[in-house]
């Protein structure tokens, strides 16, 4: 008696457990040359049987809400939790944004009274800060001690 091969694409959806089950078939019936007659009959039988009773597995899909506006514009879903959950990102970057320039104002702010603190506390005589050189003064080693 001879075995069938079944060859099934590796592709789809139930790719895997198809080749799984083939293997499993190409198993059972390895050894199907050595039994008798009636009793390969049967199993063939029983092989045929168990492939039409086979469940197709069929994909589904989800259905989609859309709608559209009378401007003509798509809206998937439409309904409040589309509308929030497309305005918690903007919320969000608008706060980050507020945050990074509150910050950036207070390490200005505090570098501008570092260097007014230091130039009112320094060894300097009043009539320096209207020197022409004032600002190389600051700017070298023996200035402000920076």
């Amino acid at each position: 008696m001879s075995t069938s091969r079944i060859s099934i694409s590796p592709s789809g959806s139930g790719g895997l457990e198809a080749r799984f089950g083939a293997r499993v078939a190409q198993r059972l019936s390895a050894g199907a040359d050595d039994l008798p007659y009636d009793i390969a009959e049967r199993l063939r039988a029983a092989r045929v049987q168990a492939a039409a009773r086979r469940k197709l597995v069929q994909t589904q899909t989800a259905p989609v809400v859309t709608s559209v506006t009378r401007g003509g514009a798509l809206v998937l879903g439409g309904g409040w939790f589309t509308r929030i959950a497309s305005v918690v990102p903007l919320v969000a970057l608008a706060a980050g944004l507020v945050a990074i320039s509150v910050m950036q104002d207070d390490n200005r702010a505090s570098e501008v009274a570092e260097v007014d603190a230091a130039l009112l506390t320094g060894d300097l005589p009043p009539a320096a800060y209207t020197d022409p050189g004032f600002a190389q003064f600051l700017k070298g080693d023996d200035g402000l001690g920076h």
